[in-house]
């Protein structure tokens, strides 16, 4: 497997750490595959583009400004497969008036990757979250976070 298959990956993390940001949903499809399945730190196993796209929305739609950072990260590649581990500092700002809070959560993802015809997707993402530091209210909606 050649460096630019590791490039490629890599590309594809930062890619997905700007598309969370910038809010970008309809581009969640540039990094997984239509047939992902995931685990998010949740416990709970979803499967499907669509279902991804809400796990993003329902907590950064609601937030403001937010910032995902990913580091350490280590691919294994093995022909048209790959599984890549990649540390993950996210802070969120809260929104309106809670725009004085924030939220910094710290973990893993272990991406499995295939090579589609449209380059490197993500098919299977699982998520440990070590660490929390602040208020998980930034991440619900207004009258959740009164409730």
């Amino acid at each position: 497997m050649s460096d630019c298959d590791r490039w490629a990956i890599m590309d594809q993390l930062g890619r997905f750490a700007r598309m969370l940001d910038g809010r970008r949903w309809e581009s969640v499809g540039e990094v997984f595959a239509d047939e992902v399945t995931f685990n998010y730190g949740d416990g709970r196993e979803q499967d499907g583009i669509d279902a991804m796209r809400d796990q993003f929305r329902q907590f950064l739609d609601v937030c403001g400004p937010s910032q995902h950072l990913l580091g350490s990260v280590m691919i294994e590649l093995d022909g048209d497969s790959a599984v890549s581990r990649a540390y993950v500092q996210a802070r969120h700002q809260g929104a309106g008036a809670r725009s004085h809070l924030y939220l910094d959560t710290n973990g893993e993802y272990v991406d499995r990757w295939e090579r589609k015809p449209q380059g490197w997707r993500i098919v299977r993402r699982d998520c440990s979250w070590a660490m929390h530091k602040g208020d998980f209210s930034v991440l619900l909606a207004p009258e959740e976070a009164t409730a």
